[in-house]
């Protein structure tokens, strides 16, 4: 029949239509990418569409009953049910074939749609997003590589400095450094000695949506001068670098991880450790996890 040949094409053409979603999902020098994931995946879509029109019109054998429903229990209405039934299918004449097109466009498409997020990353690799480059010892750097000294940091002036030898786009590699007179330091007891001579250091990277600090806020006039603060340009999370990076204002959720500091013998700034939170936005379950050097 037309119709069931219709339909066995168009479940193919699905089938098809998803698996030029997954190629041009996966080779990203195609020109005009999104174009055409749009093409693919409308393409699968609309044929799914006709496909399951046809045969709801053409191939599912309906009968429409003008009569009142008899009472039930009755042998040849029961008889009736069921021859009615059993022709449901009879104008499939190539039923292996339509049930194998149906599956192939039903698994191309749902393979389709999981593409996008299986490319996200590992699967329940969650303790990737945890790792972070910086053991006791390691130097703070510049982007340029060099080592900062103690000396190097003043005070009203914003640094940012990376873990020695790491990758700069890491998460957690970069942190933003400032001065403070240690007698404004108010840290609470478990970030006690995480400064090195009034110098901080916290995670570049904002807790609210992951967006980089990039600013800092200094007293300029008095009497009324606000504290220092580092500030997220994007949101305007504000967090309070005296007291451990804690949120002053804005959507952020906690505060910014510290990374506990000290300065060797020649003067250069190391980590003294791991930052005590893990770095990044809040996601579910951030809060129960530490940080993994």
């Amino acid at each position: 029949m037309r119709a069931e040949t219709a339909a066995i094409l168009l479940f193919l053409l699905t089938g098809l239509f998803s698996v030029a979603f997954i190629v041009v999902y996966a080779i990203d020098r195609i020109p005009h990418q999104t174009q055409f994931l749009g093409l693919a995946l409308g393409g699968a879509l609309v044929s799914l569409a006709a496909a399951l029109i046809i045969t709801g019109l053409k191939l599912v054998v309906t009968e429409e009953l003008v009569e009142e429903y008899p009472p039930p229990l009755h042998a040849g209405e029961v008889d009736l049910i069921a021859t009615t039934v059993e022709e449901g299918g009879t104008r499939l004449t190539r039923r292996r074939l339509f049930k194998l097109t149906l599956l192939a466009a039903g698994g191309g498409l749902a393979t389709a749609a999981l593409t996008p997020a299986v490319s996200f990353g590992p699967i329940l690799r969650v303790k990737d997003f945890f790792g972070t480059p910086w053991t006791r010892g390691r130097r703070l750097v510049d982007e340029n590589g060099t080592p900062y000294k103690a000396s190097d940091i003043e005070e009203k002036d914003f640094y940012t400095a990376f873990a020695e030898g790491a990758d700069k786009e890491e998460a957690g590699a970069s942190v933003v450094l400032v001065r403070l007179p240690t007698s404004s330091l108010k840290l609470p007891s478990e970030l006690q000695g995480y400064d090195a001579d009034g110098i901080v250091a916290y995670s570049k990277i904002c807790t609210h949506a992951g967006c980089a600090i990039s600013m800092y806020r200094v007293p300029t006039f008095a009497p009324d001068e606000p504290k220092p603060a580092l500030v997220c340009p994007c949101h305007y999370s504000t967090f309070d670098p005296a007291s451990g990076g804690t949120v002053q204002f804005g959507p952020a959720g906690r505060p910014l991880p510290m990374l506990p500091l000290q300065i060797d013998g020649k003067g250069h700034l190391r980590a003294k450790g791991n930052f005590n939170e893990a770095v990044g936005p809040s996601w579910w379950g951030v809060r129960n996890r530490k940080p993994t050097p």
